[in-house]
């Protein structure tokens, strides 16, 4: 994550930054957003709100949190349809519209494709994620985005793909079709992103999987990026299986003044998600 994509110095400014929160009244604009969560498991939701509630509370800048756990039905959101500058945790899009793209022309990736599939996934490599971003084009992007529902992710101009505009909701949604059998990934596609998400390298392995117990099986996608407006933007993307449990979180930030401060926040989400998850 060290070239690439850093190494831009003219990213566009800071009106690239879609509006994040549109107030229909003062009175709504001043309502600071609060977690919600529903759980088909008795006294979970109550729990959850209230330990992510506090695990956020003293944390500074913007912070976007998702979860959902199939086996107990448990859903949690704050600040779902903000919109983030993706950083790199747009690469799962990318390599999910690549093998959604390769299935529609019923061919599989060329060893060329899964050599940069491998690197832009594992080592978060950004020359290897430019080389695909610009095979596939907008066209295929936005083709995927639609098949995936993902209606409030709005594609990076210019090949930036790291401006890409994300939300909680919409990377919910992706790492739900990553996750179970669907029309849009096919079987072999969904275990291949998992594969690789599963195989990050371990400077990389921060973010949502910390705390969780040594019988839980993780698959991680971290971004990081820093702008003059917001600060450090600092978001982990994970899917979890195991001690009775198949669930998936998504915590975006930005307005972090550091990389490692985003990283705290973001864990200490994750640790109390996990934790409340396992005693149940």
């Amino acid at each position: 994550m060290t070239r690439g994509i850093f190494r831009h110095t003219k990213w566009i400014a800071a009106g690239a930054l879609a509006a994040c929160v549109a107030a229909a009244t003062p009175a709504a604009a001043a309502t600071t957003p609060t977690v919600s969560c529903t759980s088909a498991r008795a006294g979970l939701a109550d729990k959850l709100k209230r330990d992510i509630t506090s695990a956020v509370a003293n944390r500074s800048g913007t912070i976007a949190v998702g979860l959902y756990d199939r086996t107990t039905k448990t859903t949690c959101t704050l600040r779902s349809s903000t919109a983030y500058d993706s950083a790199s945790v747009v690469k799962v899009t990318v390599l999910a519209t690549l093998l959604w793209d390769a299935k529609k022309h019923n061919r599989y990736l060329t060893t060329t494709e899964s050599n940069l599939a491998k690197a832009m996934i594992t080592k978060s490599d950004n020359d290897a994620t430019s080389k695909l971003w610009r095979q596939l084009g907008l066209t295929k992007i936005k083709g995927f985005l639609a098949a995936a529902g993902m209606t409030q992710t709005k594609p990076g101009a210019n090949n930036y793909w790291g401006l890409t505009q994300i939300t909680v909701t919409d990377e919910q949604k992706l790492l739900k079709l990553v996750t179970a059998k669907n029309t849009v990934l096919s079987d072999n596609a969904r275990a291949y992103i998992l594969k690789l998400m599963g195989q990050v390298i371990s400077s990389q392995r921060w973010g949502t999987p910390y705390g969780a117990g040594s019988g839980i099986a993780w698959h991680v996608k971290n971004g990081w990026l820093q702008r003059s407006t917001h600060g450090w933007r600092v978001h982990s993307v994970g899917t979890f299986t195991g001690g009775g449990h198949d669930y998936m979180i998504t915590v975006l930030t930005h307005g972090n003044s550091t990389m490692n401060y985003g990283i705290t926040t973001i864990q200490g989400v994750a640790k109390v998600i996990h934790k409340d998850l396992a005693a149940s």
